[in-house]
């Protein structure tokens, strides 16, 4: 079963919200946000089997401090996650929850984080894979020379995250 089509089975609700950059859909399972993609991104999972529930406690939490966070008043999310993917993958989703609001950080520091220097395009390919736009910020990683490379939701919407952060 691959990480996505996992996602997808396990989810227990979903809601979408609109944001500044284009619609979101949020999905959750029993333990936590396990999904949080942008309209049309790449890796975008297919259709969720979980009942519409912008009134479940945890996408209203979800959505709550996605909106504060594109008002500017939130840095930081503090919500339970479930993310699935290869142990590699989590481990760089791991490190990529490090990188502070306003910081950049390069694909290859990410490597060498994770104890895999010589991996940098997996790296890159994992965050290319994070289920959780902007919560889990992978909209902070760039090239070694600082160049914005790859982003699964587009390079405008990575460029104005960053401009959002104040790390342009």
């Amino acid at each position: 079963m691959t990480p996505t089509r996992s996602i997808v089975s396990r989810c227990t609700a979903q809601a979408h919200l609109p944001s500044p950059l284009g619609p979101i859909l949020l999905a959750r399972t029993e333990a936590g946000l396990a999904g949080a993609w942008f309209e049309a991104q790449k890796w975008h999972p297919e259709p969720i089997d979980a009942p519409e529930r912008p009134d479940d406690p945890l996408l209203q939490q979800a959505a709550e401090q996605i909106a504060e966070y594109f008002a500017g008043t939130r840095s930081h999310f503090d919500l339970p996650l479930d993310l699935h993917g290869t142990a590699f993958q989590r481990s760089v989703w791991q490190a990529l929850c490090g990188i502070e609001a306003g910081a950049t950080q390069s694909y290859a520091a990410i490597a060498r984080s994770v104890g895999s220097p010589q991996a940098v395009r997996a790296v890159g390919a994992a965050v290319g894979r994070n289920p959780v736009s902007v919560i889990v910020p992978c909209h902070r990683v760039v090239g070694t020379d600082g160049s914005l490379t790859g982003y699964a939701g587009g390079l405008e919407r990575k460029r104005a995250l960053l401009a959002l952060e104040g790390a342009l």
